[in-house]
């Protein structure tokens, strides 16, 4: 019988061939694009990464931790070693005891794994810790000296490599753990989430580009002092934040407050003073690093240390450029009626309320009846009312008539109720 040429010939429904135009079809759908788009998720990322401080992501499973760092490492032309934490043992984090020729005089050193070797071999790259918190107490605890020495066992990691970390919640996380309070206390935390305008772009072909912060060379020297001075002068006043250790385990896994990590937020604040970032950056990476409560703290005495000088103002009443944010200018007309109260002279008096005309001619007039009212309360008997005060009066009446019907209609409701 005839052997049938045709059913043994490729044919276009052959699996062969139906594989490979999966193939291209799968192609297609990863040739995606970058674009450069602001991020403060991103852009806090890589000035963390830019300052070799050790990252852990925090966000929710399937929110695009593992994509985010994948674009990183290609970005910035890091190889990517992910090693994940939870199917690790201890010993393959602070090396692997190997007998040599003669253990009593040479010892028994410790060897590497594999992936550590490599990171040396090629001088760079972006260790990726996924899953972390997955990884039990006694992985957690071998893993304190990598991330803050960059040893395991007895190889140290060159300077090139970068360590991000990345975790789901305990609650949403496959057997999850709280982090230890050493291993937390060693990473900058960031929250992790989506953005719908960014996510819906990503998947019509175009996502978000990650590049390292542009540093200033001539900033250098005035961002390390800046950043010396904000940190110091907060724990100056504020001696407690020095340390504290919070009293929940959760709380315990994340950012707290310790002379380790004002050291990193000290070189944050450094960093980001250098490259220009947003304060929306520094907020992300202040509150990631000592927590919400001390972080917020330093922000607001960053706000301060940005005020104009009370005795500038006080000089050049008519040319004082005054902050454009209301509770920044609250605040450094506040300063000013407090330096009249230190040094009380007819001429500060004076230039105190033309300052307050121009800031009524400048911003809301709201923000200068606390502080002007305050300042009239300081005039002294032989001091004749200066016509700036005319400008204002109008403003304080009007205010003054505000408070009182507010208070009537509070009055009404509250009897309304009862």
């Amino acid at each position: 019988m005839p052997t049938n040429t045709l059913s043994s010939a490729p044919t276009d429904s052959a699996p062969g061939s139906q594989l490979a135009v999966a193939e291209v079809l799968m192609s297609m759908l990863r040739g995606t694009t970058t674009e450069l788009r602001p991020d403060i998720q991103l852009e806090a990322l890589t000035l963390a990464v830019s300052a070799d401080l050790p990252v852990l992501l925090w966000g929710e499973p399937g929110i695009g931790k593992t994509a985010a760092l994948t674009q990183l490492a290609a970005s910035l032309d890091l190889p990517l070693t992910t090693v994940i934490a939870s199917v690790h043992e201890p010993s393959d984090f602070s090396g692997l005891p190997i007998v040599g020729d003669d253990p009593a005089e040479q010892g028994v050193p410790m060897a590497p794994p594999d992936w550590a070797v490599r990171l040396v071999r090629a001088g760079k790259g972006l260790l990726f810790l996924d899953e972390l918190s997955t990884a039990p107490p006694a992985v957690q605890a071998a893993l304190l000296r990598l991330v803050l020495e960059r040893r395991i066992g007895s190889l140290q990691l060159p300077p090139g490599v970068r360590i991000v970390a990345a975790a789901n919640p305990r609650s949403s996380a496959a057997d999850g753990w709280e982090l230890s309070p050493p291993l937390a206390n060693r990473f900058v935390h960031l929250q992790w989430t989506h953005d719908h305008e960014v996510v819906v772009r990503g998947l019509a072909g175009t996502w978000p580009r990650a590049t390292l912060p542009r540093l200033d060379p001539e900033k250098l020297s005035e961002a390390v002092d800046f950043a010396r001075r904000a940190v110091c002068g907060l724990l100056s006043a504020r001696p407690t934040l020095v340390h504290r250790l919070p009293t929940t385990e959760t709380r315990r896994g994340g950012p707290w407050p310790s002379p380790r990590s004002w050291d990193m937020t000290l070189n944050l604040i450094a960093f980001a003073t250098a490259a220009g970032s947003s304060r929306e950056v520094l907020s992300l990476l202040v509150r990631g690093t000592v927590g919400d409560g001390p972080g917020l703290e330093l922000l607001a005495s960053l706000d301060r240390m940005d005020l104009p000088d009370p005795e500038d103002l006080l000089a050049d009443p008519a040319g004082a450029v005054l902050p454009e944010r209301g509770d920044l200018r609250q605040a450094a007309l506040d300063g000013v009626v407090a330096a009249v109260r230190t040094r009380p002279e007819r001429a500060r008096w004076d230039a105190a309320w033309a300052l307050f005309v121009r800031a009524l001619e400048t911003g809301a007039p709201d923000l200068v009846v606390v502080p002007a009212t305050t300042l009239a309360s300081l005039r002294q008997e032989d001091w004749d009312v200066p016509a700036a005060i005319e400008h204002l009066a109008g403003v304080v009446s009007l205010s003054q008539r505000a408070d009182r019907a507010a208070d009537r209609v509070a009055r009404v409701g509250a009897k309304a109720g009862r």
